[in-house]
């Protein structure tokens, strides 16, 4: 299926979206647009690789091994963050 420049996704709308993408939650329309802009636009390759891995490696991290100081240090870092953006 050919898509028309209106309906090509844009590298920011592919950003929003990488999440459902990854957990396969996209519409078939969607995810079909969003494999062809990935196909054909490295730096978005780059960035759905660089999610993958990120994701690989935390889900390998244990935060038993934090004290209840550090974890909450870090979860107030995190909010803060996020807050300010």
């Amino acid at each position: 299926m050919t898509l028309s420049p209106a309906e090509e996704m844009a590298c920011i709308e592919l950003v929003e979206l990488v999440t459902e993408f990854l957990e396969g939650a996209l519409s078939p329309e969607d995810r079909e647009r969003f494999e062809k802009h990935v196909a054909l636009c490295k730096g978005c390759a780059a960035y759905v690789l660089q999610i993958r891995k990120t994701i690989e490696a935390s889900s390998a991290l244990k935060g038993e091994g934090l004290s209840s100081k550090t974890q909450a240090e870090l979860l107030r870092a995190f909010r803060d963050f996020c807050k300010d953006r």
